[in-house]
């Protein structure tokens, strides 16, 4: 399997500082080449949001550079990968909480990573960031941790109620702001020619599912430069319909 990756961020139109975090790498191994991906959006009302984010990435950039090479020396299982990204973000919820005492300050992220092999892909949510996968149709793989997808799963609102809910924005748990943190993992067949996109809760509030697979369909993302430019279009177009939060997507091409 073969990879072409992007990463975009924009501060978007009101924010001072830009509190998403996002790193995507290729990476070679013994099992052949994977890709791993994270995204974090540090809480926009909480203060020092890009502390939080920033170091739950660092956080996971050390897991692929001191525990990912030895993984690959057997076959992957889920349940390694459940138990030491789990460890990972109880680590850190404990870590940011600590840091917030001290400095007398509220923080938290959110976060989405995924490690895309040539067979299989795993993935972590907390919050309200997604994974998608876009082939012939657009797929969201995770769930949003939000009160509103809560009431939607319990059936107490429709899909449509909970879109214009004043409250659509109310997490569940994020990390490093909550007493505890129970991450969700999702897991499935790597497809080749389909794209996976990470994004922040800002690039897809005022676009629409069309939008973005009309944007990001494998069949108009052939290159690097192709991913760059219909990502920048569709920033754009979500800062022109007045997005305020911050705007982050990460690309990745399987061929």
């Amino acid at each position: 399997m073969n990879y072409i990756i992007s990463a975009t961020t924009d501060i978007g139109i009101k924010k001072q500082t830009n509190q998403d975090s996002l790193s995507v790498k290729i990476i070679h191994t013994n099992q052949g080449r994977m890709v791993f991906a994270v995204l974090c959006d540090g809480m926009g009302g909480l203060q020092k949001g890009e502390v939080a984010s920033a170091a739950l990435i660092h956080a996971f950039q050390q897991w692929v550079t001191e525990q990912l090479p030895s993984l690959c020396n057997l076959p992957i299982e889920d349940y390694v990968i459940r138990d030491q990204w789990t460890n990972i973000v109880i680590n850190m919820n404990e870590q940011i909480k600590k840091y917030g005492n001290y400095h007398q300050v509220q923080l938290g992220t959110t976060v989405v990573a995924m490690l895309i092999t040539k067979e299989r892909y795993y993935i972590l949510n907390v919050g309200d960031s997604r994974a998608y996968e876009i082939s012939d149709t657009l797929t969201q793989l995770t769930k949003d941790q939000t009160f509103v997808e809560r009431e939607v799963q319990l059936g107490n609102m429709t899909r449509e109620q909970a879109e214009r809910d004043s409250r659509k924005n109310v997490l569940l748990q994020c990390v490093g702001a909550s007493p505890e943190v129970y991450p969700e993992m999702f897991f499935g067949e790597t497809k080749k020619d389909a794209i996976y996109m990470l994004c922040s809760d800002g690039f897809r509030h005022e676009i629409s599912p069309d939008e973005i697979y009309a944007g990001f369909r494998p069949e108009v993302l052939l290159n690097e430069t192709d991913m760059e430019r219909n990502a920048r279009q569709l920033i754009e177009i979500n800062k022109q319909r007045q997005e305020t939060d911050n705007i982050s997507v990460i690309l990745v091409r399987t061929f």
